[in-house]
């Protein structure tokens, strides 16, 4: 072989022999990283599986450790604020000694705070479904002979509660029991300020001509969340619905109108929890207008009911 061949041989091998080398210290760890994030792209991530929320009925007294304990609790469909029936046959009982203890303990209070879920859709007429859902257990706790003015309702943003595949909230409440200071006379005199806000500023409903439908907005629902409160604790209070209309058309005609608006408000109330002991309706017809009757806008003003206390 001659010197020339030779050295085109050397060529040749120290080209092949790079090509070697580079592929396996270059590209052939390229494309094993290439495969696998290819593998891990094609990995289907399972969705993580939360595990239903399920609180028990506990209420305890701190001061003198008697417990009112059952596994079960009152539950919920999601957005929802009315108990789901049947009660559980093991709550039933601790009810009955929870009831049955406050009569024998009249400086006791129980606290009910409902909790709810920032993706629930509030279709209460109250401020949110906790409270909702709290004014629900306190109505089931005084048809079991507990007295209003002994449980006060609380509400809690809860966005850990986990509902079951079928949108049940199991037992989103909490409960706790206090003893009131017989000389502490701060709630008493709360009532008569709620009492003067109430008056001073009711809650008024605006109808259409010859309709009738309510939608509360948060400021409306605020006031009646008041409104329930002071009824639950003061002597004989009741909520007021109040009819109104303009002065088109026959009197008796209109006071009628008056009075099924305010049927309906009060219809409207029980439905959202309020009890029909604690409302009385009524209705003035045109006889108080608050507008002028002969332009729209006036007389607009004076289609309402006016939602308020006794």
């Amino acid at each position: 072989m001659s010197k020339k061949a030779s050295y085109l041989l050397g060529i040749f091998l120290t080209i092949i022999f790079g090509t070697i080398l580079y592929y396996f210290f270059c590209c052939k760890p390229c494309l094993e990283a290439a495969n696998k994030e290819a593998e891990v792209e094609n990995i289907v991530t399972e969705p993580e599986v939360k595990t239903t929320t399920k609180n028990a009925f506990s209420i305890i007294d701190s001061k003198s450790n008697s417990k009112f304990d059952a596994n079960d609790n009152f539950n919920f469909k999601g957005s929802a604020f009315s108990i789901l029936e049947p009660v559980s046959d093991g709550l039933k009982p601790q009810i009955e000694k929870l009831s049955t203890y406050l009569k024998n303990y009249p400086s006791k209070t129980v606290d009910i705070t409902g909790h709810y879920t920032s993706e629930e859709n509030n279709t209460s007429a109250f401020s949110n479904l906790g409270l909702a859902r709290a004014n629900a257990v306190k109505n089931y706790f005084t048809s079991h002979g507990m007295s209003s003015k002994m449980i006060n309702t609380f509400d809690k943003l809860d966005n850990g509660l986990v509902a079951d595949a079928s949108n049940i909230y199991y037992g989103p409440l909490s409960y706790n029991i206090s003893t009131k200071n017989s000389n502490d006379t701060s709630e008493a005199d709360r009532l008569i300020a709620l009492r003067k806000e109430i008056i001073a500023n009711p809650l008024v409903l605006y109808f259409n001509t010859a309709s009738a439908s309510i939608n509360l907005n948060a400021e409306q629902r605020v006031k009646l969340d008041k409104m329930v409160k002071y009824v639950d604790k003061a002597d004989n209070a009741l909520i007021k619905t109040i009819g109104h209309t303009d002065s088109k058309g026959n009197r008796a005609t209109n006071v009628k109108l008056g009075l099924d608006r305010a049927e309906f408000a009060k219809n409207y109330l029980v439905t959202n929890g309020v009890l029909p002991s604690k409302i009385n309706s009524s209705s003035k017809g045109p006889d108080a207008p608050i507008g002028d009757n002969s332009t729209n806008q006036g007389r607009a003003k004076n289609r309402r009911v006016v939602v308020t206390l006794n």
